[in-house]
């Protein structure tokens, strides 16, 4: 029996999992959703504060939001049924009637008086198999007053005309409105043009099916929320006819894009207006429109590669652009946005091959800016402003190919003076060719503009040069590329021994070397990373066991080994569990807490004084060997309190108690519980199978079903 109800679920589940088109699964999801209300009883989201209504998605329905806007659930009977007085959800099929009779029970008896006065009833009612694209009530009442008026007037056929462009001469379910496909209209051919987005959403030249699959005895009604125009231009002749456009149509000729817009395509443009041009610092545009590679890279990027009208978003999606890289394309509320801002001034201007939306500022790509103009455009404003003031503006705003290392705001403490050392440590910032981070490798040399070469160290997680760690990704520009890092760069200067000596808080380190003749080895070639204890460190062991130490020379050499590790690591390399081979000695175990390094709990009070042959990182304690335990529990902070004795035994009381209590529940089952937890299990398995079919929906969030909140 359990394997015929075992058998009998899976066949259900996979029943689900069957390929659908994405509107016919979202339609699914929404009969799960409000199968609790009664039979064929489908979950909606509206908008608050709207008539706006959307048959839910996974993503819809755990975030309660469209257009990042709040909503409410509401349930409505499923396509093709009606409820029944004094019955639970809506049980019964809604009758068979034709086209006209439909019309006015699915929401579009506005379209009904049309046809009606346009004497396509007849039509309707009679013999055939058509497709009607009816628009809602609230459609025809949003149409401008003079277009309805021209449209209904009892002097022209201009009404007839119009419902006709609405019907197709052949029943299309939703099931067979593909992404992409064009049915031709019973006016004149002219066709329809269909998108079917992955996430449930179907348009028709951009209006969007609000009650798809409305079946009729000879036709199918698709309810739509707009009145839709015959379309009979290419995007091109769109931007070649409308003044608005001047600008963009020269640029678009410049460039050589006009034939790919004539071509037969799924595009979609943000274009920019006169004014939007305006607004971009002419030097900036004249520079842009004289290069013909940033002029094609700055109109690539205002277009896709596929056709998205702005009823298909429901929630910011990165898309490709031609030119590469992506745009963010949202909505906030009934605003369209682009990267997150509400720029767009006019939506879903259909062409032929695509889509128009008119925005009212410029996108410029970081493939047509200058290294300044990508600075000025990231989170380096400090730096931006130390370069052009260090007298760095010739190379951020040429031709040459650079590579510029900009801090972050915060790697500067307090205000920066310019001073000659200041302007020499900036000019160090720039290297001296165009590079990507993807190109790094560990042990790299590079130059830089002030003539001083810096290495590259590569880590698990990080990339890292000398001690400036990236921090983001590269901004490749025309000519040059911007590396965010995390510090102000720190140069190598002298050897490690020379870093110790240059520094009074090591002056009892510096002797200690010496007496241990480690001199040499702090001197010669190589990577090392020394944890160097400071003066503070000496001074508080105990008087008599640092005579002791500084005395013998072999223990000295073998405690100053075991601060000194194989390698060289900078803070930025350090995660929570990364371990040093010290020279002498068992393993240095290092972690970051609150953004201190920490080498075997020991904090490091500052890091990275680089050095040529390695990294000194000061530290105010003599390192000590980490207890076993220690070391498995990674040395990234302060160690925990002990647990008391009393404590363990009240754990070990519980534990022996509730195991007790384990052996009393299983001794008194019976019959009557064993019957109550079949009963359950029964249960359990009816609401998996249920939430299964919700699941396999919801693959993007992992879902195992489950409550409806």
């Amino acid at each position: 029996m359990k394997v015929l109800v075992l058998v009998l679920g899976l066949a259900v589940v996979l029943a689900v999992c069957v390929a659908r088109s994405p509107y016919q699964a979202v339609l699914q999801h929404s009969r799960i959703r409000g199968r609790l209300q009664g039979p064929n009883v489908c979950a909606m989201q509206q908008i608050k504060g709207t008539d706006k209504k959307y048959f839910t998605n996974c993503k819809q329905w755990y975030h309660r939001k469209i257009c990042g806007k709040p909503t409410v659930i509401t349930y409505e009977c499923c396509p093709g049924y009606e409820k029944i007085s004094g019955e639970k959800g809506c049980p019964a099929a809604l009758p068979l009637v034709n086209i006209y009779n439909t019309l006015g029970v699915v929401g579009a008896s506005t379209t009904q008086m049309y046809s009606e006065r346009a004497k396509l009833r007849e039509e309707v009612e009679g013999p055939g198999s058509f497709t009607f694209f009816a628009p809602s009530n609230e459609a025809w009442a949003a149409l401008p007053t003079e277009i309805l008026d021209a449209l209904v007037s009892n002097v022209n056929i201009e009404l007839l005309n119009a419902l006709h462009y609405h019907m197709v001469n052949r029943r299309l379910t939703s099931e067979e409105l593909k992404h992409g496909s064009s049915f031709a209209s019973m006016y004149q051919g002219f066709h329809v043009h269909i998108h079917h987005y992955s996430n449930g959403i179907v348009t028709v030249n951009c209006a969007r099916l609000i009650k798809p699959d409305q079946h009729a005895t000879n036709g199918i009604v698709h309810v739509v929320d707009r009145v839709i125009t015959a379309i009979s231009n290419n995007v091109n002749t769109l931007v070649e006819v409308d003044d608005d456009l001047e600008t963009l149509r020269t640029a678009m000729a410049a460039a050589g894009l006009t034939a790919m817009l004539e071509s037969e395509g799924q595009y979609t443009i943000f274009a920019p207006t006169n004014d939007a041009f305006e607004k971009i610092p002419s030097e900036t545009l004249n520079r842009i429109l004289g290069d013909p590679v940033a002029l094609r890279d700055l109109l690539n990027y205002h277009i896709l590669k596929t056709m998205q009208c702005a009823e298909s978003i429901v929630s910011g999606t990165p898309m490709e652009t031609l030119q590469g890289t992506t745009l963010e394309v949202g909505c906030d509320g009934d605003q369209m946005t682009l990267n997150g801002k509400a720029i767009i001034t006019k939506k879903d201007q259909l062409g032929t091959n695509g889509v128009i939306h008119y925005i009212n500022e410029l996108l410029i790509p970081d493939s047509a800016k200058v290294l300044l103009e990508l600075a000025e455009g990231s989170s380096v404003s400090t730096a931006t402003k130390l370069f052009v003031d260090a007298g760095l503006t010739p190379h951020l705003t040429g031709s040459e190919a650079l590579t510029l290392l900009a801090p972050l705001d915060e790697a500067f403490k307090g205000p920066v003076s310019m001073t000659p050392d200041m302007r020499t440590l900036l000019t160090n910032h720039v290297l001296k060719e165009q590079l990507s981070s993807n190109s790094l490798y560990h042990g790299q040399e590079l130059e830089t503009l002030g003539g001083l070469r810096l290495r590259v160290f590569v880590y698990r997680n990080s990339l890292c040069i000398e001690n400036a760690c990236i921090a983001a990704h590269d901004k490749k520009g025309r000519y040059a590329t911007l590396f965010t890092v995390d510090k102000v760069l720190t140069p190598p200067m002298g050897t490690v021994m020379d870093v110790l000596k240059a520094d009074d808080r090591f002056s009892l380190l510096v002797g200690a070397i010496q007496t241990a003749g480690m001199t040499e080895l702090l001197n010669q070639q190589g990577a090392l990373t020394f944890f160097a204890p400071t003066n503070e460190a000496f001074s508080a062991m105990p008087p008599a066991e640092l005579n002791k130490l500084m005395r013998n020379r072999q223990e000295l050499s073998a405690v100053l080994r075991y601060h000194l590790g194989e390698g060289l690591l900078v803070s930025g390399g350090v995660s929570s569990h990364t371990r040093v081979k010290p020279l002498q000695g068992e393993r240095l175990e290092l972690g970051v807490r609150n953004y201190t390094v920490y080498v075997n709990r020991i904090p490091v009070v500052e890091g990275d004084l680089m050095a040529t042959n390695g990294v000194v990182h000061a530290i105010n304690s003599i390192i000590k060997p980490l207890p076993p335990k220690v070391e498995r529990e990674q040395a990234d902070g302060p160690a925990a309190p002990p647990r008391s004795a009393a404590s363990s035994r009240v754990d070990s009381k519980s534990f022996r108690d509730d195991d007790l209590f384990q052996k009393v529940v299983r001794s008194r089952s019976s019959r009557a519980m064993a019957k109550k937890t079949l009963k359950q299990e029964k249960l359990k398995f009816s609401r998996f199978l249920s939430d299964r079919q919700s699941a396999s929906l919801c693959p993007e969030f992992g879902l195992s079903g489950g409550s409806d909140g």
